[in-house]
């Protein structure tokens, strides 16, 4: 008995290292899953590193520059300049940095936030179920762009202003995903053990059921990436996000659309950063829904 109980987590590690790898080998033969990767990972490099190194980081911090307006793409200003002369690539580039954070962030808290919801009532049921679910319901009544416009108006502009007005809207599918995992695992032999020994609610949540959901939650994460970084350029585009002149691609795009389409360099950028964000995340959403749920594959 006693070696059928030690060979058990062995054989269990073992099985998951080889259907990782078997995952893995999906991932990395399809090429539009690489393709996502990639993206993702230069957007990230260029938000971190970009505007460091942009080639007019006075045009970020709100200089102008009237005399250079207007100007098309060029080796000078590869994107061309904005009705104040400013580089639209610096302000591009720097701006990424805003919305993929901001998107990030927005991603994390709902993802946390949902998650302790969504454990507590699949886990406990009863009362609290009902009460917590009900209150998931009534946030799912009203669309999320909606509340989180309310919020943001609310708060008033900023950055942590925009990530929390965007969070309140985001928890609930979340709770929703992790309910019914929750209330799937607790009745499975290991959380009967673990019960059967002694083990507290909070460690049978912390160490047996939640690492045992992750996957799906992880999937959720990637692929809401890019509606998150689409909502915060939203918010941006009507005015209630960041404010200038601190760049956001959102922010950028509301401004240039009065230039089109006789200055059409001045939205296109802006436009295909955000493109390029959502197209990669969900192109990497899909990869690591391939990776961890074969049975989903495309």
């Amino acid at each position: 008995m006693t070696t059928l109980v030690e060979n058990a987590p062995a054989s269990a590690t073992s099985s998951r290292w080889e259907n990782a790898r078997r995952g893995f080998y999906r991932f990395r033969n399809s090429w539009l899953s690489i393709t996502g990767l990639l993206i993702v990972t230069a957007l990230f490099v260029v938000a971190v590193i970009g505007p460091s190194i942009v080639p007019y980081p006075e045009h970020v911090s709100g200089s102008v520059a009237t005399a250079t307006r207007f100007e098309p793409p060029s080796t000078r200003h590869w994107f061309g300049t904005n009705e104040l002369g400013q580089d639209v690539f610096s302000l591009v580039v720097a701006g990424s940095q805003i919305s993929l954070l901001a998107g990030l962030a927005v991603v994390v808290v709902g993802a946390l936030v949902g998650t302790a919801v969504g454990a507590i009532a699949g886990y406990f049921g009863g009362w609290t179920d009902e009460v917590l679910m009900r209150l998931t319901d009534l946030k799912l009544t009203v669309p999320s762009l909606i509340l989180a416009m309310a919020v943001a108006a609310a708060l008033g502009p900023g950055i942590v202003n925009m990530i929390i007005a965007i969070s309140i809207s985001w928890w609930p599918g979340y709770a929703r995903l992790v309910r019914g995992e929750v209330i799937a695992k607790k009745e499975e032999m290991f959380v009967q053990a673990a019960r059967a020994l002694g083990a507290g609610t909070g460690r049978i949540l912390r160490r047996h059921i939640l690492p045992n959901i992750l996957t799906p939650v992880i999937i959720k994460m990637s692929l809401d990436m890019g509606f998150a970084i689409l909502t915060v350029a939203s918010l941006g585009f009507i005015g209630i996000g960041v404010k200038p002149p601190t760049p956001e691609w959102g922010s950028l795009l509301s401004i240039a659309r009065t230039y089109m389409p006789d200055y059409w360099w001045t939205a296109i950028f802006p436009g295909l950063a955000i493109f390029l964000a959502v197209f990669g995340f969900n192109l990497l959403g899909d990869g690591l829904r391939d990776v961890f749920d074969p049975k989903a594959r495309r």
